[in-house]
């Protein structure tokens, strides 16, 4: 799943590819949200991405395969 993090004050959103769900997105930015913690993404590749609950505007959760290119299927 792709997550879209869109931060005060700064010109360009982070995107992260995650295995995560979306409802362990969701619950790990509403408690970072609500008590000014940090809001902690691990990436597909192992990676940990650290944002300051209180710096986020908006978080988008894609959840659509990507298009494939090419004949197979």
């Amino acid at each position: 799943m792709e997550v879209k993090i869109g931060i005060q004050m700064a010109a360009r959103e982070l995107v992260v590819d995650t295995g995560a769900s979306a409802a362990e997105i969701e619950q790990a930015l509403m408690a970072a949200v609500a008590e000014n913690k940090l809001f902690v993404v691990t990436d597909s590749k192992g990676g940990t991405i650290l944002v300051p609950g209180d710096k986020i505007a908006y978080v988008e959760l894609d959840q659509t395969e990507p298009r494939r290119i090419g004949f197979g299927s």
